[in-house]
């Protein structure tokens, strides 16, 4: 399958949108504990779609998975069960840092390690920094890593500013040396993720054999190992959400149509990544009132679904990638990401109040992480035209001998061998 960038950064951007916005959701759903929601937006994005989608477009899709290696299938399934570590404290991100600042920082962190570390696991690493395209497109991963800096400082900026009233209008708990600190760790764990993907290469390579066998699109080739790292990110989350279950008394939410008073307290960080915010905004407001139960179902069946979305545009964005430049693929997604969810964030108002300086700062942090991914892009086109210009100069010209004199000028004038028919 012939790769496109053009087309790659495209999908890689769907992705980000789907992901920047799979929490807006989460905002409308009322009267539930954060474990609540987590785990049955999770089960939509981890279960449920993405054996919905493999089922629709990979016939056979449990195929790949049983004859690959147990290996394979365990190392898979190993940093699926990290990654879950990481989505469970970015939920704690969004918590102390709101939707615009905690995804910028978590997901810069997850774009430098998830790019990074696997060429360098691979022995790749070295191949690129001895090729110009190679430098390019290193250089936009460290433009990208300017965007954590550019992040921090915003953040920081709006902490001083803001006082502590208005701070908590838009993120009710915005703590910013432990928003930072919990969104550095969930973004090297969210990191595996993309270990993962490199791990289950196997599985893909099986599922384009069936692919191929049964007619279907090569871009659905990573649908099946998605199925097996998200069943790690499941194990992880369910595991916890069920102890915060248990501590809370909050696994009747899913059938109980009203809310207890002592149900409705600000749940701390150390009792997990959620809370249960009060009606109204105060706890003098806890008063049992119907939860509207079909709409968090739905809210959490949106926000799962668009979850796993942005991994299903993703695995579609690196088919279109050029071999050597896959790593690539992580930073246009995670980069997109960070763009998108802080546009959320000021379409949300969390950056209402502070000064011009700091809105600077953040129009920079924007700027900069685009231009990540335009130099990404342009990387993957140099490396595509060197492609095309050695292919060209491999073609062999096969004629007559007595038709050699007029052909000669011209065909080496382009690089192209001559080979006597």
């Amino acid at each position: 399958m012939g790769s496109n960038w053009i087309l790659a950064v495209c999908l890689h951007w769907m992705g980000g949108l789907a992901s920047a916005s799979f929490y807006v959701p989460y905002r409308k759903v009322k009267r539930w504990s954060w474990e609540t929601y987590w785990l049955m937006g999770g089960i939509f994005s981890w279960l449920i779609a993405p054996i919905t989608f493999a089922a629709i477009l990979v016939p056979g899709f449990w195929g790949p998975i049983s004859e690959a290696s147990g290996k394979t299938v365990f190392f898979t399934y190993f940093f699926g069960v990290l990654w879950g570590l990481g989505g469970l404290t970015f939920g704690l991100t969004m918590r102390f840092l709101g939707v615009g600042l905690g995804m910028a920082v978590a997901l810069s962190y997850c774009a430098a390690f998830g790019t990074l570390v696997p060429p360098i696991f691979l022995g790749t690493f070295g191949g690129l920094v001895s090729t110009t395209w190679g430098l390019v497109t290193l250089s936009g991963v460290f433009v990208c890593l300017m965007g954590i800096g550019v992040s921090g400082i915003a953040g920081m900026s709006k902490e001083k500013e803001l006082t502590g009233e208005a701070k908590t209008a838009t993120v009710r708990e915005f703590n910013f040396p432990l928003g930072f600190a919990v969104a550095t760790f969930s973004g090297i764990m969210s990191a595996c993720f993309n270990f993962a993907l490199t791990a289950g290469h196997s599985i893909n390579v099986l599922t384009g054999k069936l692919l191929a066998k049964e007619g279907g699109s090569p871009m659905w080739h990573g649908l099946p190992t998605l199925i097996v790292i998200l069943l790690g990110g499941f194990t992880t989350n369910f595991i916890w959400c069920l102890l915060l279950h248990i501590k809370n008394r909050s696994g009747k939410e899913y059938l109980v149509p009203k809310a207890e008073p002592e149900e409705l307290g600000i749940i701390t960080g150390v009792d997990g990544p959620g809370y249960a915010a009060p009606a109204n905004g105060s706890a003098a407001a806890a008063i049992p009132n119907p939860s509207p139960l079909p709409l968090n179902y739905l809210f959490c069946a949106l926000a799962g679904t668009l979850w796993y979305l942005q991994f299903f545009f993703y695995t579609m964005g690196q088919t279109k990638m050029p071999l050597k430049l896959k790593f690539s693929g992580w930073t246009l997604h995670m980069a997109s990401i960070i763009i998108f969810a802080t546009l959320w964030g000021i379409f949300l108002h969390e950056w209402k109040g502070t000064s011009k300086r700091t809105h600077a700062w953040i129009t920079l942090g924007l700027c900069l992480l685009i231009g990540s991914t335009i130099i990404v892009g342009w990387g993957n086109h140099i490396k595509a035209e060197n492609t095309k210009a050695k292919t060209v100069k491999k073609v062999a010209w096969v004629t007559p001998a007595d038709r050699t004199h007029h052909l000669t000028p011209r065909l080496q004038a382009k690089g192209m061998s001559i080979r006597l028919k």
